[in-house]
């Protein structure tokens, strides 16, 4: 059963994710049977920039306190593969006269979560030691590309591999911000 949860300040989201992160119940997953659970921290559009610059502060501060994280940023991450595949300047050119199902459709071969962005995260995951994976710039890239589709894309990889995975994800009720994923060892989905 779900429940909603108001968006807590900037502040209060940092004081309670720092409390809650290292803590040996979340890292062991205790109390989680063998799903792979999403844990929603909700947060309003409006704060972005400050939960942005929050999430930075959480990462340096669980690294003080022996949690390793992985940042990925969805953003960042899409123009690399844009790039990669000398798509970005078309994207560039295009997207300011395109509509956005015109400018989707040019977009969904390139970033496509399964085919394309599940296996770029992947490909980083096994690159790095960590123990909780944030997943950012969700926002800037919806609505072309949505995190229920690369965490479904995500856990669907995780059942495949038989491995656990805990994920922590804030989002705005109306509209993505910011993702925070956090898995124990995804190195499996490389594969």
């Amino acid at each position: 059963m779900s429940r909603l949860v108001e968006p807590a300040s900037p502040k209060s989201l940092f004081e309670h994710l720092l409390a809650v992160i290292p803590s040996q119940r979340f890292l062991k997953k205790q109390g989680l049977g063998n799903e792979v659970p999403f844990f929603i921290c909700p947060f309003d559009v409006k704060d972005a920039v400050a939960i942005d610059a929050m999430r930075t502060n959480l990462v340096s501060q669980l690294k003080t306190r022996g949690v390793r994280v992985l940042d990925i940023n969805l953003y960042d991450l899409s123009v690399t593969l844009l790039r990669e595949r000398g798509a970005w300047d078309d994207a560039i050119t295009v997207e300011p006269g395109a509509s956005k199902p015109e400018f989707l459709e040019m977009l969904q071969g390139t970033l496509d979560p399964e085919t394309h962005l599940v296996p770029a995260i992947a490909r980083q995951i096994v690159s790095e030691s960590f123990e909780v994976l944030f997943l950012s710039g969700i926002g800037e890239v919806y609505p072309f590309i949505r995190s229920h589709n690369v965490l479904h894309s995500l856990q669907s990889k995780a059942k495949d591999q038989h491995t656990h995975r805990c994920h922590l994800r804030p989002l705005s009720r109306s509209r993505p911000s910011s993702s925070f994923i956090s898995p124990e060892s995804l190195g499996e989905l490389a594969s």
